[in-house]
């Protein structure tokens, strides 16, 4: 850095320069140069006219000088200082190109995933079996007074259109996992949900027995020894069914706490809305709609109480607001998928790459 040099004085009397030298020395000005940086506009030479106090042990102008005679010297005795010597490091950058790495399908995960929905839904159906038989008798027990049900005479159809618009949401979510390119992942996350749900039902309606909501449906017969076959055979029954009235498996009273009806269609909703494109807005309204019918018919039918379709709306949504939360954001879980899972669509089969040419683009995520 270079130094300001103060213009040489005009030649004076010897008691002049004495009171020059004197006060500058102890100015606050020649105290401030030892702590702030001199500009660079100004030159230092050392072979110039240097004034008196350039020589003044702790003056920048005496430092500057010995640092450059120093580096002088191990210049001369060829030290290694005076060699200018440049370290390249090459750091691997992540590659973000690769979704297999940034998203990996993890099937063995995804797996285990169904393996405990499987069992959390045989888990709810034999806490319905038994359930079942602990109803309150309906000829002696009259349903709970409800807010909606005491306004609304019971419509055995509207349970119909209910389940109706069940199946068309769950298998549009089948059909939006089965093209959606990181199908595996998303498989995993309605698995994992889904179990938890059921688990949490299949406790909530054994815990709790109300009585049965409607006074026109039917209920098969309870039987006055439930035996493991028989809570087996239930099971299995409603299995079959898919927990569905509409095909005549579900015979069987007491699933209020909470309503399944309400998940599924709120859970549909809520994977199209995510999952899907977002200039597909209209469909997302659509099934919005769908998903809203359904859950008031339900009520219209007497299929459930008002409070188990609040209580199913409630655990549903913030069940899959906190989990996608946590999924997509690296701080707040650590996991193997970074990020959100980007909204890219493909075939889930292999096809001739002259057949992928010529087939249209599937949106992506900024569609």
């Amino acid at each position: 850095m270079a130094h300001y040099t103060p213009k040489a004085k005009k030649a004076g009397t010897g008691m002049l320069t004495a009171i020059y030298e004197k006060l500058y020395f102890n100015c606050s000005t020649f105290r401030k140069l030892h702590y702030e940086e001199v500009p660079d506009s100004y030159e230092y030479s050392p072979g110039k006219h240097q004034p008196p106090y350039a020589h003044h042990p702790s003056s920048p102008y005496h430092q500057q000088a010995a640092a450059q005679q120093h580096q002088q010297n191990q210049s001369e005795a060829g030290s290694p200082a005076s060699d200018a010597v440049m370290i390249k490091i090459d750091v691997s950058s992540p590659v973000r190109g690769d979704d297999q790495q940034r998203y990996p399908k993890e099937i063995g995960k995804t797996l285990l995933a169904l393996l405990f929905l499987a069992f959390n839904f045989f888990l709810a159906t034999v806490s319905l079996s038994l359930v079942h038989d602990r109803v309150p008798d309906r000829d002696t027990h009259e349903p709970l007074p409800d807010a909606f049900l005491d306004r609304v005479a019971p419509q055995d159809w509207a349970l119909d259109v209910s389940e109706i618009l069940i199946m068309i949401v769950v298998n549009s979510c089948v059909v939006l996992i089965t093209f959606h390119k990181h199908r595996f992942i998303v498989m995993r996350r309605v698995f994992l949900l889904l179990s938890i749900l059921y688990l949490m039902r299949s406790m909530t309606m054994y815990v709790t027995v109300l009585p049965v909501s409607s006074r026109t449906y039917y209920c098969s017969p309870k039987s006055n020894a439930s035996s493991a076959t028989v809570i087996v055979k239930r099971a299995f029954q409603l299995i079959s069914g898919m927990g569905l009235s509409i095909n005549g498996k579900q015979i069987y009273c007491g699933d209020y706490i909470y309503s399944g009806h309400t998940v599924t269609l709120v859970l549909g909703y809520l994977v199209i809305s995510e999952y899907s494109p977002k200039r597909f807005w209209p469909i997302h309204w659509l099934y919005w709609a769908a998903s809203l019918t359904g859950v008031v018919m339900v009520l219209v039918a007497h299929g459930h109480y008002t409070v188990d379709v609040l209580i199913a709306y409630y655990v549903t949504t913030r069940l899959f607001w906190t989990y996608h939360t946590l999924a997509n954001n690296s701080l707040l879980l650590k996991r193997n998928v970074r990020g959100p899972i980007p909204l890219q669509y493909d075939l889930p089969i292999s096809m001739p790459a002259s057949w992928m040419k010529k087939s249209p683009k599937l949106p992506g995520r900024e569609s």
